[in-house]
C-alpha cells in the first residue's frame, strides 16, 4: 500500500472494508455450500443407489434454479435492500443446504437442490450492490475483487473440510456443519449492515469519500426498461462468454488431470491448490490494478477496459496446456488463465455499479448473471459433447483462450465510453464516467 492510500486512509477512516470483508466470506460460504454435493456424490450414488443420469439431473436442477434465480434475486435486493435481501438469500440458502442431511431420496435432492440455486443467486447481485453502496468509483474494482476471491476460497475449503467431516462425524453432519456457517455470518451481517448514509459508526469524512463520486438518483422504473439499454446489453454478452469459462475448469479440471498427466484422485489436490491460490491472487490484482490506474487520474473507463484487455490476452497462452508434456507448466498456465478470469470479473462485475443508479444495479446484475449461468449450462454441454465426440480438450482450450477478446471488443462497441444511465430519461445516457 503506497504512503498515499494510507494517508488517505487515515483521514477517511476504513469501516468500509468490514463490509468488503462480509462480502468475501459469504461468497467462499456460496461456494463452499454449492460444493458438498459434488465431493459427497461417489458415496452417495452408491449408497442411495442414484444412476449416472440422476446424478446429472441432480445437478442441473441446481443450474437452472440458479440461472433463474438470479431474475428474482436481482429485483429483490433493489426493492427490499441489501441488508434485508442479503439476509433473505443466505438465510434461504442455508436452510436448504442444511436440508441435504435429512434427504432420502432422488426427489428430495432434487428439491432442496433447488431451493439452494435459487439462494445462493442472490450473493451476486447483493455483494456488487453493497460495492456500489459503499465504495467510491476508485476503489470499486479493488472491492469486488476481494469479494470474488472468495470464490476460489471457497473452493479450496470445502475438498478439505468436508471429506474430514464426513469421515468422522458422517455425510450428514457435513450438510449440516457448511450450513449453518451462514447462520454464523447473517449474526455479523445484520450488527453491521446499514447504508453509509444511514450507519452510526461511520464518520462523516468516510461518508464524503464514499459519496465523492456517486451516480445520479433515478425515478422509479419499469424492469423490462432494462433491456432497451446498451449497458445492460455489455455486461450480459460479457458475462455470457466468459462466465462458461470458469465453469468448465471448475468442473473439468481434475478429468483433465487424469486424462493428461494420469493424476488420480490423492494426486490432484496440490494441482488444484495452486491453480486457486493464483485466481486469488488474479481477482484481487485486477480489481487493484484498475483502480490503482483510477487513482493515477485514468478514466474509470479507460482503466477498466486496459485491465480487461491485458486479462484477455493472459489467457491465450492457456491453449499450450494441452500440448506440454509437463505437468508443472500446465498447471502454471492454467492458473494464470484462472487468474486473468477472476481480474476480468472483478472489473466487469464493476459495471453495473459504474453505468446504474444503485436502484438498479441489483436488477442489472441478475440479469447479467442470468446469461453467465445460461452460458454455463450451454458450455457443460458442448464440452461434454466435444469430449464424447472428439476426445480431445484442444478445441475447448482454444475456446477458452479467445473468448474473452471477443467479449472485450463487443463491449467496447456496445459502451466506448462507459457512460452511467439516467432510469428517467428516453435515452438513459446522461454523462459520461470521469
Amino acid at each position: 500500500m503506497t504512503h498515499q492510500s494510507i494517508t488517505k486512509s487515515v483521514k477517511t477512516g476504513n469501516y468500509r472494508w468490514r463490509i468488503a470483508a462480509l462480502l468475501f466470506f459469504a461468497t467462499s460460504i456460496n461456494y463452499i455450500d454449492r460444493q458438498v454435493l459434488g465431493i459427497l456424490a461417489p458415496g452417495l450414488q452408491k449408497e442411495l443407489g442414484w444412476t449416472e443420469t440422476q446424478y446429472g439431473l441432480i445437478v442441473t436442477i441446481f443450474q437452472v434454479a440458479y440461472a433463474t434465480g438470479f431474475l428474482f434475486m436481482g429485483p429483490l435486493m433493489d426493492r427490499l435492500g441489501n441488508r434485508v435481501g442479503y439476509a433473505l438469500a443466505i438465510s434461504l440458502w442455508s436452510i436448504f443446504a442444511v436440508a441435504h442431511a435429512f434427504c432420502r431420496s432422488f426427489l428430495s435432492f432434487g428439491i432442496v437442490r433447488f431451493g439452494l440455486g435459487i439462494g445462493e443467486a442472490g450473493n451476486f447481485p447483493a455483494a456488487v450492490k453493497a460495492t456500489g453502496e459503499w465504495f467510491p468509483l476508485k476503489e470499486r474494482s479493488f472491492a469486488t475483487g476481494i469479494f470474488v476471491s472468495g470464490s476460489s476460497i471457497g473452493a479450496l475449503i470445502a475438498p478439505i473440510m468436508v471429506p474430514y467431516i464426513a469421515i468422522h462425524y458422517g455425510w450428514r453432519w457435513a450438510f449440516v456443519i457448511t450450513g449453518l456457517l451462514g447462520f454464523i455470518w447473517l449474526i455479523f451481517w445484520l450488527t453491521t449492515y446499514r447504508l453509509p448514509q444511514l450507519h452510526k459508526k461511520l464518520s462523516e469524512q468516510e461518508l464524503n469519500y464514499i459519496q465523492s463520486d456517486s451516480a445520479p438518483v433515478s425515478s422509479k422504473y419499469s424492469w423490462f426498461k432494462l433491456f432497451r439499454y446498451r449497458q445492460t446489453w455489455a455486461f450480459a454478452i460479457g458475462k455470457f462468454l466468459s462466465d462458461p469459462v470458469f465453469s468448465f475448469f471448475f468442473f473439468f479440471l481434475p478429468k483433465f488431470f487424469n486424462s493428461r498427466f494420469g493424476l488420480t484422485l490423492e494426486q490432484i489436490g496440490p494441482p488444484l491448490v495452486i491453480i486457486y491460490l493464483m485466481s486469488d491472487l488474479g481477482s484481487v490484482g485486477g480489481g487493484w490494478f484498475s483502480s490503482m490506474l483510477i487513482k493515477k487520474g485514468w478514466t474509470v473507463a479507460n482503466a477498466r477496459k486496459v485491465t480487461m484487455i491485458i486479462a484477455a490476452f493472459l489467457v491465450m497462452p492457456v491453449y499450450f496446456a494441452t500440448q506440454t508434456q509437463s505437468l508443472a507448466l500446465a498447471v502454471g498456465l492454467i492458473g494464470l488463465a484462472i487468474a486473468a478470469h477472476q481480474a476480468w470479473s472483478a472489473n466487469i462485475l464493476t459495471f453495473p455499479s459504474d453505468m446504474f443508479p444503485q436502484q438498479a444495479v441489483g436488477s442489472v446484475v441478475g440479469i447479467g448473471s442470468t446469461f453467465g449461468a445460461v452460458g454455463g449450462m450451454i458450455g457443460a454441454t458442448t464440452a461434454g459433447f466435444i469430449l464424447q465426440r472428439a476426445g480431445s480438450y484442444v478445441p475447448l482450450f482454444v475456446a477458452a483462450g479467445l473468448v474473452y477478446l471477443l467479449g472485450w471488443l463487443i463491449i467496447q462497441l456496445l459502451v466506448p465510453t462507459l457512460k452511467q444511465v439516467n432510469l428517467s430519461s428516453p435515452t438513459g445516457n446522461i454523462q459520461k464516467i470521469s
